[in-house]
């Protein structure tokens, strides 16, 4: 039951995402990258105030209290978890060799690595894939979709929304029970990610212009860099919004 409640919970800030960008937009914004830009800027903003008010006080201060070996382990940590959906997803791409290698670092990071806080496999040659139902759904022919900025989650696309069920459900923090400890896991994730960020995002914040289009231009990109497994075709195809067959 409380899985199904989280489940929901997702769910239904899904729904609302998709239901709140589904708004009346003016005609000026509506073009191929995002049709629904009235509504991503005004998230964005609501977003970038959120974490300027409350995340990112709270990196400040975990990265600063927090000793760089502890806090590389805990980093390690998530990441070894984040392979097991990494797996799932390479498996169902038939990426047989992708998969092999996520089994391969699930195990020896779990076992040597003492539960992921270290991360013995890449120093065996080992990669890190870090592939996702968005990117499963991508392989598969989904087609893409317009860039939608979520509530708190932030930057997306309307496939890969859909997608994010599909990971919260393999993540394996979903089948924690207590909810003490799942919200303390989940918490202690989304400081540490936004810790390992400060360096990045203060650089962002310096250098653009438009902190809205770089951020979103930034994430398209890397999402079709995914897409196609860092090879994506050059030329007249290279439009965020034309995937050739062969990236299916």
């Amino acid at each position: 039951m409380i899985l199904l409640t989280r489940l929901a919970l997702v769910s239904l800030l899904i729904g609302l995402s998709l239901a709140s960008g589904c708004t009346s937009v003016p005609k000026e914004y509506r073009d191929p990258l995002d049709p629904l830009e009235p509504y991503n800027r005004g998230m964005h903003q609501f977003n970038t105030d959120f974490d300027n008010a409350f995340v990112k006080p709270v990196a400040k201060g975990y990265q600063a209290v927090t000793p760089e070996p502890v806090d590389r382990g805990i980093t390690n940590f998530f990441n070894n978890l984040a392979d097991v959906n990494s797996a799932i997803n390479n498996l169902l791409q038939f990426k047989l060799s992708r998969f092999g290698s996520d089994i391969g670092r699930i195990s020896i990071n779990s076992t040597v690595g003492v539960l992921g806080f270290f991360d013995v496999a890449t120093n065996v040659g080992l990669p890190s894939y870090k592939e996702d139902f968005g990117q499963t759904l991508g392989y598969w022919g989904a087609e893409p979709s317009p860039y939608l900025v979520l509530p708190f989650l932030g930057p997306s696309t309307v496939r890969d929304t859909v997608g994010t069920v599909g990971d919260v459900m393999v993540d394996p923090l979903f089948s924690v029970s207590h909810e003490t400890v799942y919200w303390g896991l989940v918490g202690l994730r989304v400081v540490d990610t936004r810790a390992d960020l400060l360096t990045a995002t203060k650089i962002i914040e310096e250098a653009a212009v438009d902190h809205y289009a770089f951020v979103r231009d930034a994430f398209l990109q890397r999402r079709r860099n995914l897409i196609f497994d860092g090879n994506p075709p050059p030329g007249p195809d290279d439009d965020l919004f034309e995937e050739p067959e062969t990236a299916r």
